[in-house]
């Protein structure tokens, strides 16, 4: 944690740590023992993905969510779930974001809590059916209570901040600390939200905020991705960067260090 604060320091950019760090750990120990996990299980667990030999592979394809039973299958050995939690401050739309990416019919399906909304999607992939889970706690501070279950065995945590509100990429270091307190084996993804108003302000703004969110996505070892909801900006996108990460698949995906266009930056 040391080694993070102190690379965000090289970079002049000041941090705003949640106050009570210690207090609250012992709080989600307490929450933790009276909640029933709800566990997708551990990457190290997934199996290896079919690779075909003669020609590369495409992205992900979706499924329609109405087919319960792409390419005939009959059971659910082929069903490969994945839990993604998404994090970061009210207003930064990450519930738009999950809904431009389940869909508003998986949307109305669902569950939805006080400050923790649960939605699935399932693609098929190489013989497949991968099945994210993802778990969208509320950027309140009563909804921190949240994060310790919906981080738990996920095999990825996405980290979202509005591009046109400097705070809430400073608030990000709070949500990573919480965040790795129960998950240290995650891939990590930095999300800058709402560029199609981001590229309204002035360039100079614009290129000071690239810097600062490469700088904090380095320090993260995250990947940095620009998006929008609105539009459809790198949504689908994040997704098929995690699938193939994970199961370690080749992907022809481009790095984008463009200012003015959607970032996208990787390591």
């Amino acid at each position: 944690m040391a080694r993070f604060c102190r690379k965000i320091m090289r970079v002049s950019i000041k941090w705003r740590i949640l106050d009570g760090v210690s207090s609250f750990r012992r709080f989600f120990r307490q929450v933790w023992e009276s909640i029933l996990v709800y566990s997708t299980g551990k990457p190290a667990n997934y199996r290896p993905l079919a690779r075909r030999p003669s020609s590369p592979p495409p992205p992900p394809e979706e499924v329609d969510p109405g087919d319960r039973n792409p390419g005939g299958y009959d059971t659910d050995s082929d069903l490969v779930p994945l839990k993604i939690s998404l994090l970061g401050d009210c207003r930064t739309g990450k519930t738009s974001f999950v809904i431009k990416f389940v869909g508003e019919e998986q949307e109305r399906k669902g569950l939805q809590m006080s400050g923790l909304n649960l939605m699935d999607k399932t693609i098929f992939l190489r013989g497949a059916r991968i099945a994210f889970s993802i778990w969208d706690v509320g950027g309140e501070r009563n909804s921190l209570g949240h994060v310790p279950i919906a981080c738990k065995d996920a095999v990825a945590i996405l980290f979202m901040f509005d591009l046109t509100s400097r705070c809430t990429l400073q608030s990000v270091i709070g949500w990573y600390s919480k965040a790795r307190n129960w998950n240290q084996t995650a891939i990590l993804v930095l999300i800058g939200n709402k560029f199609d108003d981001f590229v309204r302000l002035p360039p100079d703004l614009q290129r000071t905020i690239v810097t600062q969110a490469r700088a904090y996505a380095r320090a993260m070892k995250a990947a940095l991705f620009f998006s929008s909801a609105t539009h459809n900006i790198n949504v689908s996108k994040i997704f098929k960067f995690i699938t193939a990460k994970l199961f370690d698949l080749p992907w022809p995906l481009q790095r984008n260090l463009t200012v003015g266009e959607p970032i996208v930056d990787f390591f």
